[in-house]
């Protein structure tokens, strides 16, 4: 059954980035604040800007704001703008995300038993 599993997984890896499913998975939390953020945002249903930065401390806005891009065009956060008086931009995960939460939980279960 062990073979058969692997067997199924390393079908999937290929050598070209661009057409293997594991490689592009893995490339959507890689950055040095991609997990920090995202971990940030899915204890909440929306977050402002400045909530998320107190939330996660230690990053600068430029950074904040360029890893909020990254992940929002690969489709992992939603940005909505308010134009309200002050005008506000909240930030929350997509429905894409959600499906692969279970994943991001299975990988932080796994470091739990593994990497002690």
């Amino acid at each position: 059954m062990a073979d058969e599993n692997q067997s199924a997984v390393f079908n999937f890896v290929d050598d070209d980035t661009e057409s293997c499913p594991v490689r592009r998975t893995l490339d959507l939390l890689q950055g040095k604040w991609n997990v920090y953020v995202i971990y940030e945002l899915q204890k909440a249903d929306s977050i402002r800007f400045g909530e998320l930065k107190r939330k996660i401390g230690s990053i600068t806005n430029n950074m904040l704001t360029s890893t909020l891009r990254e992940l929002e065009d690969q489709g992992l956060v939603h940005r909505e703008q308010f134009n309200e008086i002050p005008p506000h931009v909240e930030y929350s995960l997509t429905e894409s995300w959600k499906a692969m939460f279970p994943i991001f939980m299975a990988t932080g279960d796994w470091g739990n038993k593994y990497l002690q």
